[in-house]
């Protein structure tokens, strides 16, 4: 798993009007920061990533969230 802080890559917005912790939204540009350890992993990550804490965790295309009420949906842009 690579520890890449992708801020120093996007330029991350939150995502407006903010999404239902119920029924989160994923896509290529769409990425979920941890409001716990503030890490950002991608919605639809095909390398292992995680968060520090834990709440995301996935891999293959898949996101695993513990807490989906401690996640802000953010949308990233290249720097």
């Amino acid at each position: 798993m690579l520890n890449i802080d992708l801020r120093k890559i996007y330029s991350f917005y939150p995502v407006e009007p903010k999404p239902d912790p119920s029924a989160l939204p994923s896509g290529g540009d769409l990425y979920y920061e941890c409001l716990d350890c503030t890490v950002i992993v991608n919605s639809v990550p095909h390398i292992k990533a995680a968060c520090a804490c834990g709440n995301l965790a996935g891999g293959g295309g898949k996101l695993t969230i513990k807490d989906p009420a401690r996640v802000r949906v953010v949308r990233g842009k290249l720097k």
